[in-house]
């Protein structure tokens, strides 16, 4: 038989949201993990399903995965033990009774109940963006809100979910379809019917993702727990690494750092063989990011292979040529190993990945998807003297989609079409590619510190309102190992403030704090990590400090999609 010419094409599709659960009171505080659930996990796992010859790595954050989990759980008690359920738009969805219109519980839940994309959610369904142009009529009228009906909001909070809900299950499943026709003048059985709908698809995102990955069609790959940024965890100063002069926080190292990177990924683990029944082989470092130091510890904890955005690869090469090294001849479509460490490193396009992310939303699937394609032709012809060549697209699995007409469907419909029969190109998975002849990894004598986004750190640190951030996390840091060491916890409290501790080290919060990031978002992400911090301290049995109750970062900025998404590279969006 002829061997396989076709050049690797890998999809790495990133699942992650942080935490939103207050632990000390267990409510969830923002609904972001089940409506993603129910849009973008469910339909995702359903398009690799239509197309059986189509491969994928798919990665999830652990802490996502336990959200899923604690969602179920909950919804289960609600049903047989009539427990409340812990996230305020999914219990008023089961309430046998609504808030008094007018009220300001009543307002504020209308508010959630329109937090969806105007363009491609709220006016695609007539009756949705009827309710939406009601409530900025109530929202101008205060004299007129008690005369609100109630069946304004039952009828909203029914729409809310049908508009956040997959295309695929839109398109598939009889309960939905009834109640897009229906349209108005919804029951409480028609809210619990859709709830019924939430639970199965919830339940479902674990077992269809495991059954794809036995079929061979998906590999499972994992980041470290509450996905923090790990190089900054081991070492503040790697990321001066590639800004030389970056402004760092008071606080010159993150004390114990190595020992809390080893815990996120243990403790991520756990919850991965748990969710899969099995352990990951690959890693996405939270949002690549990754340094010399990281990469014997990922090999230490049986990680084959991890991944970056180009502009690291960039760096490293750049690097070894000022000291005189081989710089692996300029390509960034193949594996690489750093300074002789067994682990392969795989690198992002990023132009590739900020076509989906940033411009191909407006297209047409077809003519977006022939350029997408046209563009790996062309780096397959490039590289057609490198037998190790491997083209990465990484981006996370969510996001994007909600600027795309009918949540991507179309788009990722016809992607898998082109590319599963593909002369030239060959959908394949990390593992997969890791066991072929094909995979001769080059050598570089360092990697140069640095994230997918820019080849640095600078969205998490650097900042004045994120290095404050890290401040306040290194003092909490220093009481919690006073506290360890003191014999006044037994283990379950131990254990229980390492986790909470964990929740206060995910990446998302240095994320959205400074100017350029929106206003509301720097505020509830703000607030609930202040709230992590605050039951950290309780957790410890020491008093949080007045600090804490004071607002880190206001935003104020623009950024496109809403500063959810990145583009990989400072200079624009988009290749």
């Amino acid at each position: 038989m002829a061997s396989d010419h076709r050049t690797p094409v890998v999809l790495c599709w990133h699942m992650h949201q942080p935490d939103y659960q207050d632990q000390s009171t267990g409510e969830f505080l923002f609904p972001w993990v089940y409506l993603h659930c129910i849009k973008d996990y469910a339909d995702m796992a359903a398009h690799l399903e239509a197309h059986p010859d189509a491969r994928a790595v798919v990665n999830f954050a652990p802490v996502l995965l336990e959200q899923i989990e604690e969602y179920l759980v909950q919804i289960e008690c609600w049903r047989h033990k009539g427990t409340g359920i812990g996230d305020p738009v999914l219990a008023a969805l089961v309430s046998e009774s609504l808030l008094e219109p007018g009220s300001p519980g009543f307002l504020d839940l209308m508010d959630k109940c329109l937090r969806a994309n105007a363009d491609r959610i709220i006016k695609r369904f007539p009756p949705y963006r009827r309710l939406s142009e009601l409530a900025g009529f109530y929202r101008a009228r205060p004299d007129i809100q008690r005369y609100i009906s109630a069946q304004f909001l039952e009828d909203l909070l029914v729409w809310y979910h049908l508009g956040w809900m997959g295309e695929t299950v839109r398109r598939s499943h009889p309960v939905i379809r009834s109640l897009q026709e229906k349209g108005h003048q919804y029951s409480r059985e028609d809210r619990l019917a859709v709830l019924d709908v939430i639970a199965e698809l919830l339940a479902g995102i674990g077992p269809r993702y495991r059954h794809l990955e036995q079929n061979g069609q998906v590999e499972l790959a994992m980041s470290p727990w509450a996905h923090p940024i790990m190089p900054l965890l081991l070492d503040l100063k790697s990321a001066s690494e590639a800004i030389p002069d970056i402004r760092l926080p008071e606080h010159g190292h993150y004390p114990g750092g190595d020992q809390r990177a080893g815990w996120h990924l243990e403790e991520g683990k756990k919850v991965f063989q748990r969710f899969f029944g099995k352990q990951p082989t690959g890693c996405w470092a939270s949002e690549g990011a990754l340094s010399q130091s990281l990469l014997p510890l990922l090999n230490d904890h049986g990680f084959r292979w991890t991944a970056s955005g180009d502009s690291v690869i960039h760096n490293s090469m750049k690097l070894a040529r000022n000291k005189g090294a081989d710089d692996g001849g300029g390509s960034i479509h193949r594996p690489f190993r750093f300074a002789e460490q067994p682990l392969t490193v795989f690198f992002r396009d990023d132009g590739l990945s900020d076509l989906i992310g940033f411009t191909y939303a407006d297209w047409h699937a077809r003519d977006a998807v022939g350029d997408l394609v046209h563009h790996m032709e062309n780096i397959a012809k490039d590289n057609h003297n490198n037998a190790n060549a491997v083209i990465s697209v990484i981006l996370d699995g969510e996001n994007a989609w909600e600027y795309y007409p009918e949540n991507g469907y179309y788009f990722l419909d016809e992607l898998y079409r082109v590319l599963e029969n593909h002369p030239d190109l060959k959908l394949t998975t990390y593992r997969d590619y890791l066991d072929t002849p094909d995979c001769q990894p080059e050598g570089l004598p360092h990697l140069v510190a640095g994230s997918w986004i820019y080849g640095t750190f600078s969205t998490w640190i650097g900042d004045p309102d994120k290095n404050r951030a890290w401040d306040l996390l290194c003092e909490a840091k220093q009481h919690y190992d006073k506290v360890m060491d003191n014999g006044s916890l037994n283990a379950e409290q131990k254990a229980a403030a390492a986790r909470q501790l964990g929740l206060c080290e995910g990446s998302d919060w240095f994320w959205w704090f400074g100017d350029y990031n929106p206003a509301a978002v720097v505020k509830d992400f703000e607030h609930l990590y202040r709230r992590h911090l605050v039951n950290l301290y309780d957790a410890i049995g020491y008093p949080a400090p007045p600090s804490l109750f004071q607002p880190l970062s206001q935003g104020g900025g623009e950024p496109a999609r809403g500063g959810a998404m990145r583009p990989g590279h400072e200079s624009g969006e988009g290749a």
